[in-house]
């Protein structure tokens, strides 16, 4: 190609600049879409078949929900285990869904073991349709375990 005035080099230059961007952005969205998948995997919780654990300042926390499948507006047991590093009192269970303003949903959590704290409550079925919650456990003295899981309607 032979550029034959200065406006057209510019034209040119500018063009190979918005190309060259354009692929830097693309690559820098899918690397960022990765690590939002590979986060979300990690957090992602399949209830309906096991319980999940995180771990979380030398403390394993684990989440069970009973009875499986996991259903909306069905009477549960949340069941969740502690190893490791014990808290001073027991921990609390905050039920939500991730990016939706919901009224409080807590499960009152009792010791029924050295560290095994269970309570009951019900999910609710949300009228938007969604299904995917979060159950966030507040360990009093070591911070906050999220576990993200989907319910059946």
């Amino acid at each position: 190609m032979i550029l034959t005035s200065p406006t057209a080099s510019r034209k040119f230059i500018i063009t190979v600049i918005l190309i060259f961007m354009t692929f830097v952005l693309d690559a820098f969205k899918c690397s960022t879409m990765a690590e939002t998948a590979r986060k979300q995997a990690e957090t992602e919780c399949n209830i309906h078949k096991t319980s999940c654990t995180q771990t979380l300042m030398g403390c394993a926390v684990t989440l069970d929900i009973e009875p499986k499948p996991v259903k909306a507006m069905t009477d549960l047991t949340f069941t969740v285990v502690l190893s490791g590093k014990r808290p001073l009192t027991n921990p609390t269970l905050d039920l939500e869904m991730p990016g939706m303003k919901m009224g409080p949903n807590q499960i009152d959590l009792k010791s029924v073991g050295s560290d095994t704290y269970e309570g009951k409550g019900i999910i609710v079925r949300c009228p938007s349709g969604r299904r995917t919650w979060k159950a966030i456990i507040t360990i009093p003295d070591i911070g906050a375990a999220e576990f993200i899981f989907d319910v059946i309607y």
